[in-house]
């Protein structure tokens, strides 16, 4: 017998997805979101010149600052969730899961191979199988370097002018002024 997680409640599940509770991502309106981010960042990779392809991107993303560049291939869930601040760098292959909002700072350099993962799933089976999800904001504060590889869980907040290394994972808040590195990521050096 299956289980109505949501008895009396009569949002979508898009709408439960926007205000960071559990859903099911079986929501015609979330297929569309999704649909139309992959149609976007397949012609912003296919585009032939940064010409071409900031436009697409600036469609793509929720905002985008003056001077932000971003190297194909970029992979998201909706893009409409993203903002990346004027003068950031992002290299190759981030990989940017949006269900919930995802803020970049100005100034930010972002290494090859990133991950920013915005969604939560429960940890008990039965939840889990029903295919229930939600999602916590990512902020990366202004003058951030995310090293390649590093992995920013849900919910996190990276300080200001703070240093994330190479292959670290982010499960928890980064100060401002900071090096951090390891799984879990730890501040080692204040700058």
């Amino acid at each position: 017998m299956a289980t109505d997680h949501f008895a009396g409640d009569p949002r979508t599940n898009l709408e439960r997805m926007q205000a960071g509770d559990l859903y099911i991502a079986d929501d015609p309106e979330i297929a569309r979101r999704q649909q139309q981010a992959v149609h976007l960042a397949s012609r912003y990779q296919a585009a032939e010149d940064a010409d071409a392809a900031r436009p697409i991107l600036a469609e793509l993303l929720g905002a985008l600052g003056a001077e932000a560049h971003v190297r194909p291939p970029l992979h998201v869930d909706y893009g409409s969730n993203i903002t990346i601040g004027a003068r950031t760098f992002v290299n190759f292959n981030l990989t940017a899961l949006d269900i919930a909002a995802i803020t970049i700072g100005e100034d930010c350099q972002i290494g090859p191979n990133v991950q920013l993962l915005t969604p939560t799933h429960p940890l008990e089976p039965r939840p889990r199988r029903d295919k229930l999800e939600a999602a916590k904001p990512i902020t990366i504060g202004d003058n951030v370097w995310l090293g390649g590889g590093a992995i920013v869980c849900p919910g996190v907040t990276v300080g200001d002018n703070s240093v994330i290394g190479a292959g670290a994972v982010v499960t928890g808040d980064i100060p401002a002024n900071v090096v951090a590195v390891g799984n879990p990521a730890r501040p080692v050096r204040d700058l």
